[in-house]
């Protein structure tokens, strides 16, 4: 199968090695992995902050770099969900639905298309699992990612109290509502390190950014990764 690759902003300028343990992940499941230098962003941070008008022209240009009827494939739900669900208010129903149709997040993606669980990936230490909000709410993604994890050899997954609260991310949030997205962090953070797990493991970049941050500044005794990076270990 031919497969487009759309490697987000924050995974791009921040988590190079996330991108490229995505693509090892595809091509091991037998995919021919298509990747056009021409992309950006798709656009999600102007269209939460209400600017529809440069949002619109980020969308006409993701429509271009992603002429194909190929699947689409991020390792972000979070773009992955507004692709799906808010390109069809700025751009031509014919191109929305293309893009709703082909646009899958990894995880989802491997399970669910691919049927392919199981990379022989080993990783020997207590996790625990962060469902990001755009993820659970947004995309519908739950499952898949916990089903991948349970293949990991040596991986012991133990689940937070309140797993399904919010970060404080949010994007913009956490710069316009500083104290309460910090805040609403530390209880995630806390939560996580109630499990006795050494890494909270999720499928959005951006949200391990924002956790590993606040780790970093309380010097605490966990860390972060990105659900690719487990998966690709062993490729």
């Amino acid at each position: 199968m031919t497969v487009d690759l759309f490697i987000p902003c924050f995974i791009d300028q921040m988590f190079p090695n996330t991108a490229w343990s995505t693509v090892k992940l595809l091509e091991h499941a037998g995919c021919k992995v298509n990747y056009n230098p021409e992309q950006t962003c798709c656009g999600q941070p102007l269209f939460n902050g209400g600017d529809l008008k440069h949002a619109t022209k980020i969308a006409e240009k993701f429509i271009k770099d992603f002429p194909n009827d190929h699947p689409i494939i991020t390792p972000s739900a979070s773009c992955a969900a507004y692709i799906r669900n808010h390109y069809s208010k700025m751009v031509n129903d014919q191109d929305a639905q293309r893009l709703r149709r082909n646009t899958y997040e990894l995880t989802d993606f491997l399970i669910n298309k691919l049927e392919v669980d199981d990379f022989t990936a080993h990783f020997p230490h207590k996790t625990t699992y962060h469902d990001a909000c755009s993820a659970l709410r947004e995309y519908g993604l739950k499952d898949e990612p916990r089903q991948l994890l349970s293949k990991v050899s040596n991986l012991k997954l133990i689940e937070m109290p309140k797993r399904d609260e919010c970060c404080g991310f949010g994007g913009t949030f956490m710069v316009k509502y500083a104290p309460i997205s910090t805040a609403m962090t530390e209880q995630k953070v806390q939560n996580a390190l109630s499990t006795g797990a050494e890494y909270i493991v999720s499928t959005e970049a951006s949200c391990l950014l924002n956790i590993q941050s606040y780790i970093n500044a309380q010097q605490l005794d966990i860390k972060t990764i990105h659900i690719a990076d487990i998966l690709a270990s062993a490729l």
